[in-house]
């Protein structure tokens, strides 16, 4: 049969020294917390503002006009940046007659990032501004003239001194 004995056993609980191994529930949700802030502070950051896009778009019209520039020269016939109602182009004169500049992929006709951009031109030249057309000629200097880029209340301008200088401000 089996031992049985009547003595009651008594279970004595000792404290352990328990080793963590591991995080816990708090230290986890802390973390994360801290991981959110992070998280959402450089997406804030990622996404650029309208005038920061626009400010871009300037930055790349100027290099754009300073590459015109350049090819009118190198070219030695007059070379054009003209805006339409999206966007922009380059052109070339030839033969008495604008064409649009196809072998150059740099100086493709491009739109705005934003459709709703306004482009306006001050210049001494009364005609390129009404005709919202830059020319650049044949000779290195050419008129001053300042280029404003608009959308909504934002607004970015280019300043060229007519020797080659574009500032973007």
């Amino acid at each position: 049969m089996g031992l049985v004995t009547s003595h009651p056993v008594a279970v004595q609980f000792k404290p352990r020294d328990y080793q963590r191994s591991g995080f816990t529930l708090l230290e986890l949700l802390v973390v994360l917390v801290i991981m959110g802030i992070m998280l959402g502070a450089v997406s804030l950051n990622a996404v650029q503002s309208v005038h920061q896009r626009l400010q871009t778009d300037a930055q790349r019209i100027s290099l754009l006009l300073q590459l015109a520039r350049e090819e009118a020269i190198v070219r030695n016939r007059q070379t054009a940046f003209e805006v339409f109602e999206q966007g922009y182009q380059f052109l070339v004169l030839n033969e008495n007659k604008w064409e649009r500049i196809e072998d150059l992929d740099t100086l493709r006709g491009r739109p705005f990032t934003f459709p709703e951009t306004k482009l306006s031109i001050i210049s001494n030249d009364v005609a390129a501004a009404e005709k919202l057309r830059i020319v650049f000629g044949r000779e290195p200097v050419s008129r001053p003239f300042t280029m404003i880029l608009r959308v909504g209340a934002d607004q970015v301008s280019i300043d060229a001194d007519g020797v080659g200088h574009f500032v973007v401000e």
